[in-house]
């Protein structure tokens, strides 16, 4: 998302505005730090960890969605409305609810505050098969959370209230989980206590124990650019927004923007670009993945359930090409319902859908 002012990506403002203000206690809180193995007596946790499939890192939120919702009723006004929803989101928690709802053993680290929101979102994660074990309780903070009004066209204004979420902490418990992980979605950037130096130095350290990388943004800031110029070089796949991709490359083609990520350092790139499906650069791989046409009902989580679906794909032996359409696959599947699951049920399901769904060529 950009941070220009519009329905959609007025919470990544909030987001930015909250972290500037905060960011000095943020960096006491969780000075940035080279990561280390563990050693002494927590090395012997090392076996006790499950050895994910997955471990997201990133944002974690709580978002409520409702529709349809076309006006705000003036003063106490009430209104009728035919569904309401919830359930956890973010850049890492969305991504891993979807992930786990493929079959992959997936872990996220992240963090909630010391309130009913934050409970209700662990139980709701565990419940999704989600493990919880490096989700942090913030005291003091609340869990961050969103509220989205979804009106008729699957359009999204949102209301944010940025919180523990914006903060997932660097621990060594994570260092540890992501060393036994076969890939690692690292969805932080933005993050301050990720930015800056330690999250190039998770990453650095994920590459030396062979772990796969895939990339996301919480929301582009001030100096994002420059984040981006640590982190890509140790980056497999980077999966930012079309929004993002052209604030942050200041270019409006987006195969340039891809090709520019590429020259940055990322191995590969895939820049989601809603119903017109992804562009990608990725060696001899280049160009447009269609979407599927669909009639969507809630478009809030497709982003992360691509790259959710994109990862597990290629985790299960898929090529590019095919873990790409199973990547959108699996976010048509999410955008036909409400909330981060939207209608998805299984990774039989979605791998039905690439072969059954009609390619949205119009959009592109």
């Amino acid at each position: 998302m950009s941070v220009g002012l519009s329905e959609n990506n007025y919470p990544a403002l909030l987001l930015q505005l909250f972290i500037e203000r905060h960011s000095a206690s943020f960096s006491l809180l969780w000075p940035a730090r080279e990561p280390t193995r563990l050693s002494g007596q927590n090395n012997n946790r090392k076996d006790e960890l499950m050895k994910f499939d997955l471990l997201c890192v990133g944002l974690t939120t709580l978002d409520i969605v409702g529709r349809p919702i076309t006006e705000i009723p003036r003063d106490e006004g009430g209104r009728l409305i035919e569904q309401i929803a919830c359930a956890p989101a973010g850049t890492a928690a969305g991504a891993a609810c979807i992930a786990a709802k493929l079959g992959l053993k997936t872990g996220l680290a992240g963090a909630v505050g010391d309130d009913l929101t934050g409970r209700f979102v662990r139980f709701a994660l565990e419940e999704g098969g989600v493990d919880t074990s490096l989700l942090t309780v913030i005291k003091g903070l609340p869990t961050s959370a969103t509220i989205l009004p979804i009106d008729l066209q699957a359009r999204r204004p949102a209301f944010h209230a940025p919180g523990a979420g914006s903060i997932p902490p660097l621990t060594d418990e994570l260092i540890t989980a992501m060393e036994n992980a076969r890939a690692l979605h690292y969805a932080a950037i933005g993050a301050p206590t990720f930015d800056g130096g330690a999250g190039e130095n998770l990453l650095k350290a994920a590459k030396t124990a062979g772990v796969e990388i895939f990339c996301d943004l919480i929301a582009p800031r001030p100096g994002t650019k420059e984040e981006l110029e640590r982190i890509l070089p140790h980056v497999d796949w980077f999966l930012p927004s079309a929004d993002e991709a052209r604030y942050l490359t200041r270019l409006e083609d987006l195969q340039s923007a891809a090709d520019a990520f590429v020259a940055m350092g990322a191995k590969n790139c895939a820049i989601k670009d809603g119903r017109r499906g992804a562009i990608v650069s990725a060696g001899d791989l280049r160009g447009r993945v269609p979407a599927f046409k669909i009639a969507a009902i809630d478009t809030t989580t497709c982003g992360d359930s691509f790259c959710a679906g994109f990862i597990t794909a290629r985790l299960k032996g898929r090529s590019d090409r095919e873990a790409l359409k199973f990547a959108a696959a699996t976010a048509a599947m999410v955008a036909q319902g409400l909330a981060t699951y939207g209608k998805l049920e299984s990774f039989a399901q979605v791998e039905d859908a690439v072969n059954s769904l009609p390619v949205d060529e119009d959009a592109a």
